[in-house]
């Protein structure tokens, strides 16, 4: 590029044109492309741990609601480990119901999509058609698994914890 602007000003006695490489352009989206993803990867994490929290405190309320029930397993011979498991499967039902029902939403949508008002008018197909991952869907599936299991630990360790007497104690 840079011998070519040499030659042409050499023979055009000043520099009156213009060069255009499309490397440049390349580059330009390519980091363009990298922004984006950076961004997105950054609004998933927000995302996730906001979702996170809220199963936390759904979780911390459930185990607040049902001292009661904790004391009276404990009581009748309960581990500390089956009380933790027991809230860690329900904060991981949790997740995985809501992750259901996020997958079912997407597909749902992305069949609307496909089949609905896409179509060009002379009828031909439309410009654009959504495509499902599979592995997309089990990457989203394992990460609601993971956050329920994450943020599920310290409510279900918090349960696992309480004292049997005083679990039965308070109302």
């Amino acid at each position: 590029e840079d011998a070519i602007t040499r030659i042409l000003t050499r023979r055009h006695g000043s520099q009156d044109f213009s060069l255009f490489n499309s490397d440049s352009l390349r580059k330009a989206i390519s980091q363009s492309v990298q922004v984006f993803s950076i961004l997105i990867s950054s609004i998933a994490v927000i995302s996730l741990v906001v979702g996170g929290i809220g199963v936390m405190n759904i979780m911390l309320v459930s185990v607040t609601e049902r001292t009661q029930e904790i004391g009276i397993r404990m009581a009748v011979g309960a581990r500390q480990g089956d009380i933790m498991m027991q809230f860690l499967i329900e904060a991981l039902m949790l997740c995985l119901l809501g992750g259901a029902i996020g997958v079912g939403l997407a597909y749902g949508f992305g069949w609307v999509m496909n089949n609905t008002g896409s179509a060009a008018p002379s009828g031909e197909q439309a410009a654009f058609k959504l495509v499902y991952s599979t592995a997309s869907t089990i990457a989203a599936v394992i990460c609601a698994s993971g956050i329920g299991l994450l943020f599920g630990f310290l409510p279900a360790r918090n349960a696992a914890r309480l004292d049997p007497v005083e679990a039965l104690s308070r109302e």
